[in-house]
């Protein structure tokens, strides 16, 4: 019996695979769960509520169960919207063996800017193995060839620990901007599930065992509110929204409890390529708080922050151990 247009789905210990073979266009998109951080974006910006947060589980403060996703491949069309929100690049998809996003293709969503760019001329060569060993991703290396250090950007994350292991050689532009906010007092005690979870060393644990926040690194994922077992509370508000001359009124969730949060992540706003279109306006409304005014952290000062440099693996021999924090 043939399946021709319906999608097959396969799951396995590390991935999720759908695949949807039709008469001119085969589509197969993949989940690396091993990449999934449960973030809740895709949840958020899917269209048809196709992708379906998993909840973690916490034992005596430490996870035993990572949180992800499941995927319902009745009503997953493959636009690629989780594909291009995706902040760890947990997703793949092609179309008859090539790698295709078709709401970008057909302009119904834009591409973010993003990007880490390495400059030679700037860089301290002593330094070569210390950039390589802490990029968690993995996707730094030392071309011996050209003589400079390549970014595999498929994978990178651009969480700037780069940027500060190399005093600026790297730049990073994050596609979010954003803020993140750490109250250990409000910590459940022994809890350490966010920084577990981060994929950056934005969350950390220090040389005596307590929780760090480096927030130059995060990657406003969001994932660590996901594994807190003090959740966020919402409720339904409507806003006045203006577009082309025209207003509406449409309703969003906000969260009511910030203050008692011991983990609190907002994104603002998102740099994009030009696009206009009802589903980018509806998953960005969904995504980002309406701070676009709100000034980010500073570069040249985060480049200049030992509390930042102190949060990257074997960096002891880049600073005296008797200097203070700035």
């Amino acid at each position: 019996m043939s399946h021709r247009g319906e999608t097959q789905k396969k799951i396995t210990d590390h991935s999720i695979i759908l695949e949807r073979a039709m008469v001119t266009r085969h589509y197969v998109m993949t989940w690396d769960l091993d990449r999934c951080v449960g973030c809740q974006i895709g949840p958020l910006v899917c269209p048809k509520e196709s992708v379906i947060h998993q909840e973690s589980l916490l034992v005596d403060g430490k996870i035993q169960k990572k949180p992800s996703i499941d995927i319902d491949a009745d009503t997953c069309v493959l636009c690629g919207i989780c594909l291009i929100t995706c902040p760890t690049n947990a997703i793949t998809m092609t179309i008859n063996g090539k790698p295709e996003i078709p709401v970008s293709t057909y302009g119904a969503f834009p591409e973010l800017i993003k990007s880490t760019e390495f400059n030679a001329e700037a860089f301290d060569w002593s330094r070569k193995d210390f950039v390589i060993n802490n990029c968690p991703t993995n996707v730094i290396a030392h071309d011996e060839i050209t003589k400079a250090m390549v970014v595999d950007q498929s994978g990178c994350i651009h969480c700037r620990q780069c940027e500060v292991a190399t005093d600026g050689a790297f730049q990073v532009i994050q596609p979010w901007a954003g803020s993140i906010t750490l109250q250990k007092e409000k910590c459940e005690p022994g809890c350490r599930a966010c920084a577990e979870i981060c994929p950056t060393r934005a969350l950390h644990l220090d040389d005596s065992g307590q929780l760090v926040l480096a927030d130059y690194f995060c990657i406003k994922c969001g994932a660590c509110m996901q594994v807190c077992p003090i959740k966020p509370e919402q409720k339904t508000v409507e806003i006045k929204v203006e577009s082309h001359g025209i207003s509406k009124i449409i309703t969003q969730e906000k969260i009511t409890n910030v203050p008692d949060l011991p983990i609190y992540v907002e994104r603002w706003r998102v740099g994009h390529y030009p696009v206009s279109s009802g589903v980018w306006i509806e998953a960005l409304r969904k995504l980002a708080d309406d701070k676009a005014g709100t000034v980010e952290i500073d570069r040249k000062r985060a480049l200049k922050r030992k509390d930042l440099l102190k949060a990257l693996v074997g960096s002891r021999q880049f600073f005296p151990q008797n200097d203070s924090d700035s």
